[in-house]
């Protein structure tokens, strides 16, 4: 074979063998979707870089998509013409409310007060005060307790506009699924004043209108042992209790608490949070 035939072939077989180790090494690159994807392209002469790299700002905050199954759209609630005011089911099941909070003070004296006895409750936030206590729906979440809307900013919503009445929902809602971990599927009406567009809007956004039958009164201050009777005297199955975190000085409505939450126990209720089974 001649001497210049001889440098062609093997220069042909070194480019065979290298592509080929260029096609091994493309098939175990994984894309986006966890599979193989097809080999690059070959890359072109070394040299300096044609572009600096991204800065963290610019690739940090991007979404990330493809991955995991996409959720499912929670069925939306009949509308209501008035609020569910009880539960239903046998047995003595009773359901405690706090309104108004998060509060820094007040609501951790609650939990810790309800986690002392190993019982769930329901709290209806307003988003302005949510916002600056995310830590507390965050516990909430922690410790299986429910976490409603009751509107930003506690409005009288008879005297506000629909798109009004849908800001004040949506913005609460927004705040409570970032810090709770999913969106209120409970919704409250400030001083319990419903009309029509709270109850069209709380269902189209998820959520069921809850009331109360029970009426502590605890913010006029009344004083605990008044607070505690007014339990214990309508404590029955399938009550809902009203009291509040927030709003004012709440310090005989958590003393309060520590009192009558081991007498309703130890009087055979079981206090738990709304599951649907309300009327």
């Amino acid at each position: 074979m001649k001497k210049d035939q001889l440098v062609t072939r093997r220069t042909l077989l070194t480019g065979i063998a290298a592509l080929g180790a260029a096609g091994a090494g493309g098939a175990l690159v994984l894309g986006p979707g966890d599979g193989a994807v097809s080999p690059p392209a070959p890359l072109p002469a070394p040299g300096p870089p044609q572009r600096s790299p991204l800065k963290p700002s610019a690739y940090r905050l991007q979404p990330l998509t493809g991955y995991g199954a996409p959720r499912a759209t929670p069925r939306r609630p009949p509308v209501r013409s008035e609020p569910i005011l009880r539960m239903t089911g046998r047995g003595r099941t009773l359901l405690l409310t706090f309104d108004d909070g998060p509060h820094p003070e007040y609501t951790p004296e609650i939990l810790d007060t309800l986690a002392k006895y190993k019982v769930h409750a329901t709290f209806f936030v307003c988003g302005e005060m949510a916002d600056y206590n995310r830590d507390l729906l965050t516990r909430m979440a922690d410790e299986g307790h429910t976490v409603g809307n009751h509107t930003w900013s506690h409005p009288l919503l008879t005297k506000l506009s629909r798109r009004r009445i849908r800001s004040e929902m949506e913005r609460t809602s927004e705040v409570v699924e970032q810090a709770y971990g999913e969106a209120p599927r409970w919704f409250r009406a400030p001083y319990g004043a419903w009309n029509r567009a709270a109850f069209q809007l709380g269902a189209e956004l998820g959520m069921e209108p809850l009331a109360w039958s029970v009426d502590t009164l605890d913010w006029t201050t009344p004083g605990t042992g008044t607070i505690v009777d007014r339990v214990e005297e309508g404590a029955a199955p399938g009550v809902v209790v009203l009291s509040h975190d927030a709003g004012g000085n709440r310090s005989q409505s958590v003393r309060a608490l520590r009192r009558y939450l081991p007498e309703l126990l130890d009087s055979g209720y079981h206090l738990t949070v709304p599951r649907r089974r309300l009327i």
